[in-house]
């Protein structure tokens, strides 16, 4: 019998204190900061629940006495087994007698370290009892005791699911397992002889045992009978708590690939190596590690974190009364691509606070303008100082005509692709993808770690004012991008340790983070440089905004800043994303259910968010601005006014080879670059008869259900002198060109002289509903 006691120890004889230790694992994970310091635990094992290994030094005193005192009182004195209780529980089983069993601490531990050993519903078979006592004591021969009482108070059931000190000190008494009173500590200390007793006898045992600590006089049962069975009804023990919900959730989520490791966006998998293809393209990485400590260590800062959260939900609470309750933040680091903050709901503010707003994907607006006019520049197609037509357009499109609107609904006329893009034009943007192209631009897109889902085609020229879904972590890093002269490169939010790392700075036991391997990052040229450079300069400029923002807008900062905001149709997301000499930060505004906000643009939304979070990273340290690179030239240009255009004479950024001192619009040229089509009946002018050469006749026009109807128009153009214009047989409007405020149905356009003759006729269809009265206007800014 013996020899098959030791066979069944031998299954473990080798396990060391710093083994059993090393294999324990938390039902929690611990997330720790860039320095240690705690800023989530999350829940990550649902079938019991186990808190982190707790030192002997760190639990309460009055605990470790109580459990001496009530499991093994001559634990210190004998070597794994007590001999004296042993044959005090033999003589009174001969003679029936009843009392408790002779099972010492060491004893104890060795049935939790073997399952072999483990208690059977009908309690141990002979053959178990020798083992766990030969167990015991090759335990002691190798253990000391301080290691024995440590491992016994780690891994002991105390009640239900609860194991080890840490969960059942933390659930119970919502408490470290330092802090239990002699109270506390005699309720836990019966609990470790009978974890499912009712409480009335947990109560009467813990009774017993704190007279043991205290003086009987001093014990008042009648109070400890309450205090247990409201202990026991306990479960404050959060399965998720700290400030950084959403990166817990991302970090512990495990995706095995062929090396048990991968690199994983919110739902894109995603690859270290350059992009390659819109399915497979994306920019943030997040290695996913499942430690055996339960600790992942993050890039994040934790005093930047708290700061990125109370901002973002204060001024979530001004905006009270806009029906606005969501929200999102990210910082990044330029060089590194490191993620320093990570805010991804207003958390009690949302009703939808586990949705990350981060990753989740939603309309960006017109923040994808800035990466439209650097590939036009990168082309040659433009320049900073080229001229543009802010006015009325139609877009012939497969589906009808696609016709742009400004973000207030008014014209600049001829402006520089500085003012376009600084002062958020659509108009100009929309005709600058008609140079590119929807396919060519989506291409563009993708390289710069936007995974667009559908193809340039789909988007058509939308996609010039922010069509698309792209998350916010994706959008933030190809700004970061632009920081970095064009190369583009994936975000991480895991820190590489050192096998040697602080400890959890949290006022708990100390716990360490093991080391993991440095993801790979890879960077690639997404957009040429010299271009990226004018974009950031542009985007810096505060006059060149002025003509939407005005000269005090909330988007200057004291130092160096680039910076542009973006809000989708009806207003369902607002963004501000930009970037300083190291800093890159995107915020999200909007509803988590997709529904409007009320009167919020893109300085009262997101703006202001944006600025805090910057200023509080420049608080201490400067911002300046980059240094040209090669190939880029400033030269001096004035603008002629015969065209109407208006902009004073300034210094400015060429790619090299593409500078010119003077730009001008002839007053003839007309609307040099009208995308409208031309009538059946020829593109040239005759002026001899006249023609309606916008639309041509068979248009269909599709009413936007995103753009209030009264805001929607459409431009009709004619070649003639004194034209009157009919809509189904009633005058609307006289000259050579019209507005229209389109209604569903099919119609009849004419154009007659001031006598009444008809000089030309289209026909028409509108397709979508109608709606009188006043709307709040959508917008794109």
């Amino acid at each position: 019998m013996v020899l098959i006691a030791a066979c069944a120890h031998s299954t473990w004889a080798a396990a060391t204190f710093s083994s059993v230790k090393a294999e324990y694992q938390s039902s929690d994970t611990l997330i720790l900061d860039r320095n240690g310091e705690l800023l989530h635990r999350l829940r990550t094992d649902a079938t019991v629940r186990r808190g982190q290994w707790v030192a002997l030094a760190d639990i309460s005193p009055a605990l470790r006495t109580a459990l001496v005192l009530s499991e093994d009182k001559r634990f210190y004195e004998h070597s794994g087994v007590d001999w004296r209780a042993v044959s005090s529980a033999a003589w009174a089983n001969l003679w029936n007698s009843k009392t408790r069993g002779a099972s010492t601490i060491t004893m104890q531990l060795a049935g939790l370290l073997d399952e072999d050993l483990k208690r059977g519903s009908n309690g141990r078979s002979v053959v178990q009892k020798l083992g766990q006592t030969v167990s015991a004591q090759m335990l002691e021969s190798r253990w000391r005791k301080d290691q024995i009482l440590e491992a016994y108070l780690n891994l002991v059931p105390f009640r239900g699911e609860l194991v080890g000190i840490d969960a059942m000190s933390q659930t119970l008494f919502g408490k470290a397992a330092h802090g239990l009173d002699h109270r506390e500590a005699a309720i836990a200390a019966a609990l470790v002889r009978a974890p499912n007793a009712k409480p009335a006898q947990v109560a009467q045992r813990a009774c017993a045992v704190l007279q043991s600590l205290q003086a009987p006089a001093r014990a008042d049962c009648e109070a400890l009978d309450l205090f247990t069975t409201a202990a026991l009804q306990r479960r404050d023990y959060a399965a998720s708590v700290g400030i950084a919900p959403h990166v817990a959730r991302q970090l512990t989520t495990v995706r095995a690939d062929a090396n048990n490791s991968v690199l994983a966006d919110a739902k894109n998998p995603v690859r270290p190596e350059p992009v390659e293809g819109p399915a497979k393209a994306s920019t943030s990485s997040v290695r996913t590690e499942k430690t055996r400590t339960g600790v992942v260590r993050t890039t994040l800062r934790a005093p930047l974190q708290r700061f990125a959260v109370q901002t973002l939900q204060q001024h979530l609470r001004e905006l009270q009364g806009r029906h606005v309750e969501d929200g999102a933040l990210v910082v990044l680091d330029n060089s590194t691509g490191e993620v320093l903050a990570w805010v991804g709901s207003s958390g009690a503010l949302s009703n939808a606070a586990d949705v990350d707003g981060v990753t989740a994907l939603r309309q960006p607006g017109s923040t994808l303008k800035p990466f439209l006019y650097g590939q036009a520049m990168a082309e040659r197609r433009i320049t900073a100082a080229s001229l543009l037509d802010d006015s009325g357009t139609q877009i012939q499109t497969s589906g009808g005509l696609y016709i742009p609107q400004n973000y207030d609904r008014h014209f600049k006329g001829w402006v520089s692709t500085r003012t376009a893009l600084a002062a958020s034009l659509n108009v100009p943007a929309v005709r600058t993808l008609v140079m590119v192209s929807p396919d060519a631009f989506h291409k563009q897109l993708v390289r710069l770690g936007l995974p667009l889902r559908e193809s340039g085609d789909y988007y058509g020229y939308s996609l010039a004012l922010g069509s698309a879904e792209v998350s916010l972590l994706n959008l933030t890093n190809a700004y970061r991008a632009l920081a970095n002269g064009g190369r583009a490169s994936p975000t991480t939010t895991l820190l590489t340790l050192r096998p040697q790392s602080p400890s959890v700075r949290d006022g708990s036991s100390p716990v360490r983070a093991e080391p993991v391997e440095a993801p790979r990052r890879t960077s690639v040229q997404a957009l040429d440089p010299r271009a990226a450079f004018i974009v950031g300069a542009i985007l810096s400029d505060p006059l060149a905004r002025a003509r939407t923002f005005g000269t005090d807008s909330v988007l200057a900062t004291r130092f160096w800043s680039a910076v542009k905001t973006g809000t989708s149709k009806d207003m369902r997301d607002n963004w501000a994303v930009g970037w300083s000499q190291r800093y890159t930060v995107g915020v999200w505004v909007g509803n988590a259910s997709g529904a409007p906000m009320w009167d919020v643009s893109g300085t009262t939304g997101a703006a202001p968010i944006w600025a805090a979070v910057m200023n509080h990273l420049h608080a201490q340290q400067p911002s300046r601005a980059p240094k040209a690179p090669a190939g880029v030239v400033q030269a001096t240009v004035r603008f002629a006014n015969a065209g109407g255009v208006t902009e004073a004479a300034r210094s400015e950024w060429f790619i090299s080879g593409t500078q010119q001192a003077v730009f001008a619009i002839d007053s003839g040229a007309g609307r040099a670059q009208s995308t409208g089509a031309r009538g059946p009946k020829g593109t040239q002018s005759n002026p001899g008869n006249a023609r309606i050469t916008a639309p041509t006749s068979g248009t269909i026009i599709a009413l936007d259900p995103d753009i209030p109807p009264n805001r929607q128009r459409v431009l009709f153009e004619a070649t003639g002198d004194k034209l009157v214009w009919q809509m189904d047989g009633k005058t609307f409007a006289k000259g050579p060109t019209a507005q229209w405020l389109p209604w569903p149905g099919r119609h009849v356009v004419r154009i007659t002289n001031v006598r009444g003759d008809v000089l030309d006729e289209i026909r028409l269809e509108v397709r979508g509903a109608g709606v009188k009265g006043s709307e709040r206007a959508s917008s794109k800014n």
